[in-house]
């Protein structure tokens, strides 16, 4: 890679640390400066390949930071450790990049930065509901080429969502978060599948219905699916927060499209290859009421033939974390994990309690080791 791609940060530091791209804010750096790390990090666009990380991390590296578009098996892994390393974090909450068990042989301990992305990440799902349900990128284009000629009753007619029913597959934090958002803000009915029950949000909802109730309006309802075909037959707008792994591969197939409402909307600000894109693709063509927003794809950075040609689907480039906020505490979580690593630190045990790692007085631990038990370290919160 050439020179001019790189730049170092504290080059007296006597940990060498390899950052896979400019990260957002200067704290990370702080951080790190603080562990005693000199920082080398790409200021490239492309995504980095095997090849390049090798060269990158070269005959001596401490640690790593990288991105959840690059393959983290074991050839990385077996570089790093050769090289002396000791830490990686993934800059992402998201660790489907990464073979942790690879890590694990390797001696590695791998972060990742949960808990500030999820209210980013709802938000962006609503946006793209939105966006999608009142077709606002295709009226945006509209005017833009200068076609409006003037208010008429039938120009672009999209969906009323108030009082129909969100679904959800997976109701994690940001599955959950989004389902509260879009049933308090617009009172609608709910219906998730997950395999494991999510009471806190099932109770959350039935109070909030009770308060409807209780000011004389229609209650919402709550309904925990048997299956993803329930709620995929069920509701008029549907956000997918699965993890992904082999058995949600694929979820979304042409089979299960073909569950879906004509006029529904599918949301996704996932993972890409949840969906099926080139069945998605025929389905959009075949339905055009139906309608669908995607911050992610099967193999991004490219799309599947035809679907930047559908009028009825809304596509950003993965921006569903794209706060400063959210970018920058992502930034301090994964610098924290491995100076937090490199300093000999324990990990945190408590994932819903992530945000003193963002305060001024942060504590003195790893925010985030996903495979802290199995590599026996010791644990502190």
């Amino acid at each position: 890679m050439a020179d001019n791609e790189w730049t170092t940060f504290n080059a007296s530091g006597n940990l060498r640390v390899v950052v896979t791209k400019e990260l957002p804010g200067d704290r990370w750096l702080k951080i790190l400066e603080q562990a005693g790390c000199r920082v080398e990090y790409s200021t490239t666009t492309r995504i980095l390949q095997v090849d390049e990380i090798k060269a990158a991390i070269g005959d001596r590296c401490d640690g790593v930071i990288g991105q959840l578009t690059e393959d983290w098996g074991q050839p990385l892994f077996a570089a790093l450790k050769a090289a002396g390393g000791k830490a990686y974090s993934n800059y992402a909450v998201g660790f489907n990049n990464v073979d942790v068990d690879a890590a694990t042989q390797n001696g590695i301990p791998v972060g990742n930065t949960p808990g500030v992305l999820t209210e980013t990440t709802a938000e962006m799902a609503i946006a793209l509901t939105f966006s999608a349900a009142r077709r606002v990128v295709e009226a945006d284009e509209y005017m833009r080429r200068g076609r409006y000629e003037g208010w008429l009753p039938t120009l672009f007619l999209g969906q009323l969502l108030n009082r129909k029913t969100v679904g959800v597959v997976g109701a994690g934090r940001i599955g959950a978060t989004y389902a509260r958002m879009m049933v308090e803000g617009f009172k609608m009915n709910f219906v998730y599948y997950d395999p494991y029950p999510n009471e806190r949000l099932e109770d959350y909802i039935r109070d909030y219905a009770a308060f409807l109730e209780g000011h004389g309006e229609e209650p919402v309802n709550v309904t925990r699916a048997d299956s993803v075909e329930q709620v995929l037959r069920e509701a008029d707008v549907v956000s997918l927060h699965p993890l992904l792994d082999p058995t949600t591969h694929h979820l979304m197939n042409e089979e299960r499209l073909n569950l879906m409402k004509p006029d529904a909307i599918l949301v996704n600000a996932s993972r890409g290859p949840v969906i099926d894109e080139n069945a998605l693709v025929a389905h959009c063509r075949k339905h055009p009421d139906f309608r669908v927003g995607l911050d992610v794809f099967e193999d991004e950075p490219e799309m599947k033939p035809g679907l930047n040609e559908l009028n009825n689907v809304v596509i950003v480039p993965h921006i569903a974390s794209a706060t400063s906020w959210t970018r920058e505490g992502m930034a301090t979580l994964a610098a924290g994990n491995v100076a937090g690593v490199l300093r000999g630190l324990p990990a945190w045990a408590d994932q819903d309690d992530i945000l003193p790692f963002l305060g001024d007085d942060a504590p003195d631990a790893c925010p985030s080791i996903v495979n802290a038990e199995e590599l026996g370290l010791p644990v502190a919160g």
